[in-house]
């Protein structure tokens, strides 16, 4: 989900040369996704664990997913074969699939059917949120300071009256994690990739865990979810600064045990992150349709037990709709093509490939 460039054929994976650890991680981080947005449909006041494992999911899931998309976009430099490939591989599906799930939701929710392009529909936020971060990479690599000055939008993007047009509050809010990515190099993972690393991640997803279940239901998690501010939650600007401060502290100590904790190994998965955008942009499709013919409330009925059903039919859903078949049929939508008459007259030569050593480096640091 965080590559701005279709995939060669029809949602065929790209080059072995990929890491293990990074696409080990970000079919983690879709399973994520997937289970979170299917566990706030059962969600009751009688699950406080459910609620508790839900919220500490929350704090790290998109922060850690955006952090990578940063991570993958230190080489944009606005090239315009660049530029073409994030219209393609970004803004063109967000625009497809912008328009399948407002049909979507007038099936399944009896909603007004409006295509509005401006206002994304539940998921399709991050696509337009990623395309406007990736075309301001340049900038980020031009001022002093990147980092610092994107905590100071994010926290000011959430004391102003920001509406929810281009989903922006968002795309403020979580900026500093894009920035963060950009700024990251792979000896940053490699520190991450330690027996000792390992051994501290452990208790800090245990406490957070322990911390979320204590909380719950409290704090509201709309602080997770970075789309509201200061007066939509209720609490005084000075208050607001310190929990956001607080929870970007929290939310750094996750992911980083997250990526401690992924495997670095080759498995049979591992090739399912090279291709997240499917299982990204279908599974809403998914739970819409589930949730139109009652499924959720017969799980929420089923206690424990449906709960763990229906996790575990979310996993075997996001491996399912990463899997070729389904690319096979449905890439025209998640990967389509920008008509040839958008590109320019003349190419921009690429830059030359990195040396050898360096790249050799790079591999050997990220595992």
């Amino acid at each position: 989900m965080t590559s701005s460039t279709p995939h060669p054929g029809p949602g065929s994976p790209r080059t072995p040369a990929r890491s293990p650890l990074f696409d080990n991680a970000k079919f983690l981080l879709i399973v994520l996704v997937a289970l979170g947005h299917s566990w706030e449909e059962i969600i009751t006041p009688h699950t406080p664990g459910l609620r508790a494992l839900h919220n500490l999911v929350y704090c790290f899931h998109m922060p850690a997913f955006i952090l990578l998309s940063g991570y993958f976009s230190r080489t944009f430099t606005a090239r315009p074969d660049q530029v073409r490939r994030l219209l393609g591989g970004v803004l063109l599906p967000y625009l497809v699939f912008e328009t399948i799930y407002s049909f979507v939701y007038h099936w399944t929710r009896g909603t007004d059917l409006a295509i509005t392009p401006t206002s994304p529909t539940y998921l399709c936020w991050f696509l337009l949120a990623l395309f406007v971060w990736r075309i301001t990479t340049p900038i980020w690599h031009a001022v002093r300071h990147p980092l610092a000055l994107a905590v100071v939008i994010s926290l000011g993007a959430g004391t102003t009256a920001v509406g929810g047009e281009m989903a922006l509050s968002r795309v403020l809010m979580f900026l500093p994690w894009f920035v963060l990515g950009l700024r990251l190099r792979p000896e940053h993972f490699a520190r991450l990739r330690t027996r000792a690393a390992r051994a501290l991640a452990v208790p800090v997803v245990a406490g957070a865990l322990a911390l979320a279940y204590w909380l719950s239901p409290d704090p509201s998690d709309d602080w997770l979810s970075s789309d509201a501010g200061n007066t939509v939650l209720h609490v005084s600007l000075v208050r607001y600064l310190l929990l956001r401060l607080a929870l970007f502290a929290v939310t750094a100590l996750l992911v980083a045990a997250f990526f401690a904790l992924v495997p670095g190994r080759r498995t049979r998965l591992t090739a399912f992150g090279a291709v997240t955008l499917y299982p990204y942009l279908l599974h809403g499709i998914v739970l819409r349709v589930v949730e139109h013919y009652g499924f959720f409330r017969t799980v929420r009925e089923a206690g424990l037990s449906g709960q763990l059903v229906l996790s575990a039919a979310v996993v075997a859903a996001v491996a399912l709709l990463s899997t070729r078949p389904v690319r096979a049929v449905l890439w025209p939508l998640v990967e389509p093509r920008l008509p040839g008459r958008f590109a320019a007259r003349t190419e921009v030569p690429a830059p030359p490939a990195a040396p050898t050593e360096a790249v050799a480096r790079e591999k050997t640091l990220a595992r």
